[in-house]
């Protein structure tokens, strides 16, 4: 249990005292200033320790901001210093060697808590100030100032600001609209009744899979009853992130659960229609398993970009003076909806899975991306060329991203001592995509042409991580690693179902999914400053071009028309791969989501999903 340390003793009743308390923390009293190091070397040193001014005036929100966030390292408000574990040795030197110099950043001149928090950063741990909005936090220095604070703090509707600050800033049109003014109000029925968002997420999932077997079924009532459960998925999708706001309950885990689980429920649907339509004689996992593809690239390409830095030095046309709440611009709208975000994707995909078929439904929903795709792209584009080189620590990321193997890695070492090596990185990417999707597509499974192609892939991919990728374009490379695995991988399945190979799309399909997955996660530990997920697991699983080798040689074998029939057919080969990679990256996935200590990360940049 985390415990509260105040500095003096509430001047008129046990107001704070009972605050603190109800929002789970034990509560301790300094009676003089000497005290304080010593009560906080008395609490554990893997307990959250929060050091509040006995004056303190304000709104339980406001506490509740700064004592529960569990992401920070530590976090302020006029009044109250919040630290987490990972920051406690920290405050205990800062306790230590805090001067009567020291002078607070804001408010009263003997805010001792703001001396600590100063001392703090002056040591190099961030301090989170919450943006409070029209809440009250102060620290009143004598009757009259806090008699004037005590009005302000009834002057606000506190429940109501909360509410509205439970949604995110930069959320789509149709979810702003159509959703989030009654998911809020689940959000809020959700926390009065003690559910965490961990379990509205694992709900948005079952509903979500539910709804993906009503698709399954293949019949028009299975259909329309499909695309209802999707949309109740999203709102269910929409309120855990909003109950985790309104509640200010962020976990590691229920981050890493949200992240997951969006991906895993739009995908099954996918596969839930492409069943459904197999049903009626229609086989559309070609177009699922290309919607799925398409949706992953652009995903890795948004990650990619952020990560190196364009996205925070380039961007002009965000303007800067809005403020948090504040409506935005009515060309903003038009902006998010053409990027396709998750709630304009899934409203699309649910009325067209209830009004037509699984291939209308796919076709426009490929369609769709294209314009998406290139806005992002060329606005993109324009601002890398007017942007800077990346920075060594983007480039690190950039690596990982694009999550190449011991083979590239093997044949990048000789390139690395040659003039080669100062080859641009996203012309030698773009090029092995071209040659090994190329050749897939018009050569024979049958002949050498293709694991040729595969074997120049790999060349290529050397040549582009030869050198660190902090080019001003080089973030283009992960997604043309992602576009030439998943595109080889669509190109030969359908070869192999032209050949009247049965099963091999929907094991195609498994694959790929599995692929997105470890990708998906990948991004999620970046963006969690948790790090790229452990060296081995990328050369146990080969890397993409030792994947794209392996999938080549088993099409030439498999695929021939004289084959020795010892040799497992295409689609158990993708099969048996799909499951042993998704078998492997879901253990050590779950291994290291139950076993790390790295602090809750949630997404608030309102980036599309």
């Amino acid at each position: 249990m985390p415990t509260a340390v105040l500095t003096s003793s509430p001047p008129d009743d046990l107001a704070l005292t009972n605050a603190l308390r109800e929002l789970g923390y034990r509560v301790g009293v300094a009676d003089r200033l000497d005290q304080l190091p010593e009560l906080v070397a008395e609490i554990p040193a893997d307990q959250r320790v929060a050091v509040v001014d006995g004056r303190f005036v304000g709104h339980r929100h406001s506490l509740r901001l700064a004592l529960l966030d569990s992401r920070p390292a530590a976090a302020a408000l006029p009044g109250v210093l919040s630290v987490a574990p990972a920051a406690r040795a920290d405050l205990d030197r800062a306790l230590a060697r805090r001067a009567p110099t020291d002078e607070p950043t804001a408010g009263p001149a003997d805010d001792h808590t703001a001396m600590l928090a100063a001392a703090l950063e002056r040591g190099g741990v961030p301090v989170r100030r919450p943006d409070l909005g029209p809440l009250v936090a102060a620290v009143p220095t004598d009757a009259e100032a806090r008699a004037a604070a005590l009005r302000a703090v009834d002057a606000v509707d506190e429940e109501a600001v909360r509410l509205r600050s439970a949604v995110k800033d930069h959320d789509g049109f149709f979810t702003t609209f159509f959703v989030s003014p009654y998911s809020r109000h689940v959000a809020r029925w959700c926390a009065r009744r003690g559910l965490s968002p961990d379990q509205v997420t694992t709900a948005s999932l079952l509903v979500a899979l539910t709804g993906a077997a009503c698709a399954a079924t293949g019949t028009r009532p299975g259909y329309v009853t499909a695309a209802l459960l999707l949309l109740l998925s999203f709102v269910l999708d929409c309120a855990d992130g909003q109950l985790a706001r309104y509640a200010v309950r962020y976990s590691r885990v229920g981050a890493w659960l949200d992240a997951t689980f969006d991906r895993a429920k739009e995908y099954a649907f996918y596969a839930g229609l492409a069943l459904g339509a197999a049903r009626s004689g229609d086989d559309v996992w070609a177009l699922a398993l290309a919607a799925m593809a398409v949706l992953t690239v652009r995903h890795v390409m948004d990650a990619a970009y952020h990560q190196s830095g364009h996205s925070h030095t380039g961007d002009r046309r965000r303007p800067a003076t809005r403020q948090p709440g504040q409506a935005p611009g009515w060309t903003a709208w038009p902006r998010r909806m053409v990027v396709l975000p998750i709630g304009e994707r899934w409203a699309l995909l649910a009325a067209l899975t209830a009004l037509t078929t699984p291939r209308t439904t796919f076709v426009v929903l490929l369609l769709a991306s294209v314009p998406a795709t290139l806005y992002t792209l060329a606005g993109r584009l324009r601002r890398s060329h007017a942007g800077a080189r990346g920075t060594a620590r983007a480039g690190a990321v950039l690596r990982t991203l694009t999550d190449s193997g011991p083979l590239a890695e093997l044949l990048a070492r000789p390139v690395r001592r040659t003039p080669l090596a100062r080859f641009p990185a996203p012309p030698a990417a773009l090029g092995g995509t071209v040659l090994l999707l190329a050749v897939a597509l018009l050569a024979t499974p049958d002949g050498p042409a293709l694991p040729l192609a595969a074997a120049g892939y790999a060349l290529l991919t050397a040549l582009a991580v030869a050198r660190p990728p902090t080019g001003r374009f080089d973030w283009l490379v992960p997604a043309l690693f992602r576009a030439a695995e998943y595109g080889l991988i669509l190109v030969l399945a359908q070869i192999a179902a032209n050949k009247e190979v049965n099963g091999a799309l929907p094991a195609a399909f498994g694959l790929v999914a599995a692929l997105a997955y470890h990708h998906y996660d990948t991004v999620h530990r970046i963006r969690g400053g948790t790090g790229a997920p452990p060296r081995w697991l990328v050369r146990v699983s080969g890397g993409h071009e030792g994947r794209t080798l392996l999938v080549s040689l088993a099409a030439v074998a498999s695929l021939d028309a004289d084959r020795s029939p010892v040799v497992p057919g295409f689609a158990s080969v993708l099969t048996a791969l799909a499951v042993l990679l998704a078998t492997l990256w879901l253990v050590e996935s779950v291994r290291f989501q139950a076993t790390s200590s790295a602090p809750a990360t949630h997404d608030e940049s309102g980036e599309p999903a």
